[in-house]
């Protein structure tokens, strides 16, 4: 799993942030080129808060791209001011074995000013729609067990707890677990 975000140029992050402060009625639309700093802004705060990600910096816009499957990345604006970016959701393949096509996983990061208004609940409504018409069936991400705002998010969109990986990664020098998130389709 992914969940991050960090720190842009300055009048670029400071006009984020102030628009994100104030979220009216939410629109999601395709991540596009154009949106690349403000999702790797987004991507670095998640990222500088500790208990998104086990990356320590975001890639380049092109690796962060290249490594995203286009048709299920997503971001969110507000109505008002669709230029600004108050999140994103993206999938990336689990595996090349045919057996696996159906199976993604997933990151959704909010901007740290537009949390709790739910623009990650619009995010992941968006990717299941997207993900199940495409005949995807089945979503994961791992979450580190201290981000309880992830973990509310995921199972109020229905996903559910498949597993502890204990101690799968170091972060910052120490033994990091994640619970295993996934979320089956019932269409397909």
């Amino acid at each position: 799993m992914r969940d991050e975000s960090g720190q842009a140029d300055a009048p670029a992050a400071t006009a984020t942030a102030d628009a994100a402060a104030d979220v009216g009625v939410l629109r999601v639309m395709p991540m596009l080129d154009e949106h690349g700093d403000q999702v790797l802004a987004i991507y670095r705060a998640g990222i500088a808060e500790g208990n998104a990600t086990f990356e320590l910096e975001a890639p380049a816009w092109s690796g962060f791209s290249a490594a995203r499957l286009p048709g299920h990345r997503f971001v969110a604006a507000d109505s008002a001011d669709p230029a600004v970016v108050l999140g994103w959701v993206a999938i990336s393949a689990t595996s090349t074995r045919p057996a696996y096509a159906g199976v993604v996983e997933h990151s959704v990061y909010v901007h740290p000013l537009a949390r709790g208004r739910g623009v990650g609940r619009l995010l992941l409504a968006t990717l299941i729609e997207s993900t199940e018409a495409a005949g995807i069936w089945t979503i994961q991400s791992g979450i580190f067990p201290e981000n309880a705002a992830s973990i509310a998010l995921h199972r109020s969109a229905g996903f559910r707890v498949v597993g502890t990986r204990e101690r799968i990664g170091r972060h910052h020098g120490r033994w990091r677990d994640i619970l295993l998130f996934e979320r089956r389709s019932p269409l397909i």
